[in-house]
């Protein structure tokens, strides 16, 4: 039972570990690009080539058939008995041969002995061709199992192939999921942040402008009752448009909502600021349903005022306009005010970085902020965004 559970681990292990090498490999094939992936399999069969010649080298070299010696010494024991029969039976046919009568006994003895020794000499011959003939005829040894080192290289080419094109679009498909839902939650994030912005902007009200409103109500209370009264009223219908907007999370709105607000504004203004503020608001009745972020229009109106024309002595007039062109918005404020870098101020600028801010976010990159020079004195800053109808 132990050497089962043991056989079962080790298993386990070796698993793990090829499944580790099998995902590394993976990863690795899959971020080459494909003009890499092709080098790597040139490089790999080269390679493969180059070893498998070296091995086909070693093997012949190994297995060289042998030569034949140079000289075979083949000895043939004959026993003498044997010998001696053989010589006495030719003795006898060559002493019967009638041509030989002739000649003394010593002579046929002797030609007796010669044909002996030449029957020696052609069986050894005989003997020795055989031998030679199976040294000469002998195959050399070979490999019965010859394995090419391309044929490993085939198949792991196909390997990484197959992993690249399979497991590739799986691995870029998780990659653009994930890249997905970052950018998502990269949105969403950038979402609340405006939205947290917007709804600062929306319950900021100016301090210095809403604490000299009520110094001047106060004042006006002993002075000018009828005129306070006008201007506490003012104040009431400008809160009632404000405040609405600090309780709403919704970052779109229409563009008469901030018209009504600038007008609230810019009436109540121009009660404290008397003849020294004018303005007008150029927007159609048909312009009023369209869609517009909130409090843009209002902080540009706050930053003509406060910049351009509540510091120059004698005022100056500031005009709120809106068109359709190109089937995009445009929305305008022009003040003859100071200018810029004309008026001491303590602001930080981020009013208007915001307002960039919120539009390239809002929409995308299909939106224009531009700000210039008013002449003969003033500023200007005209937003173009797509011209939609507000959601109702």
């Amino acid at each position: 039972m132990s050497n089962t559970k043991n056989i079962q681990d080790k298993f386990k292990i070796a698993f793990e570990c090829s499944k580790l090498i099998f995902d590394r490999l993976a990863v690795w094939v899959i971020q080459l690009s494909w003009a890499k992936f092709v080098f790597l399999v040139i490089f790999l069969f080269i390679l493969g080539g180059a070893i498998g010649d070296g091995i086909k080298l070693l093997v012949s070299v190994d297995h060289t058939p042998p030569q034949p010696p140079a000289s075979v010494h083949i000895n043939i024991d004959m026993d003498a008995e044997q010998k001696d029969q053989i010589k006495k039976q030719i003795k006898e046919r060559i002493l019967d041969l009638d041509e030989l009568n002739g000649l003394p006994m010593d002579k046929r003895n002797r030609l007796v002995d010669d044909v002996c020794d030449i029957l020696d000499v052609l069986f050894v011959f005989d003997q020795f061709k055989k031998t030679d003939d199976k040294l000469i005829h002998a195959e050399p040894p070979s490999l019965e199992a010859h394995i090419d080192i391309n044929d490993f290289v085939a198949l792991f080419v196909l390997l990484m192939l197959g992993i690249k094109v399979l497991m590739g679009g799986k691995k870029r498909a998780e990659a653009l999921a994930r890249e997905s839902q970052k950018e998502a939650e990269r949105e969403s994030l950038l979402r609340q942040v405006a939205e947290a912005k917007i709804q600062m902007m929306q319950a900021q009200i100016e301090p210095h402008f809403l604490f000299n409103t009520l110094a001047s109500v106060e004042y006006l209370i002993e002075t000018d009752p009828p005129r306070a009264a006008a201007m506490q009223h003012r104040l009431i219908q400008y809160l009632r448009q404000v405040l609405p907007k600090i309780r709403e999370h919704a970052s779109g709105n229409d563009l008469g909502r901030e018209a009504d607000m600038v007008q609230a504004y810019l009436d109540l203004l121009k009660m404290r600021m008397e003849e020294r503020l004018e303005f007008k608001i150029n927007i159609s009745e048909g312009l009023r349903s369209a869609a517009f972020p909130p409090m843009i229009l209002q902080t540009l109106v706050e930053n003509a005022i406060k910049h351009g024309l509540e510091p120059k002595t004698e005022g100056g007039l500031l005009i709120v306009s809106a068109e359709v062109a190109h089937q995009k918005l445009r929305i305008t404020v022009v003040d003859n005010g100071l200018g810029f870098g004309m008026a001491k101020s303590s602001g930080t600028g981020l009013g208007l970085q915001n307002v960039r801010e919120r539009l390239a976010f809002l929409y995308k990159g299909q939106s224009q902020f531009l700000i210039g020079e008013n002449k003969p004195s003033g500023v200007y800053i005209t937003i173009e965004v797509p011209y939609t109808l507000a959601a109702v």
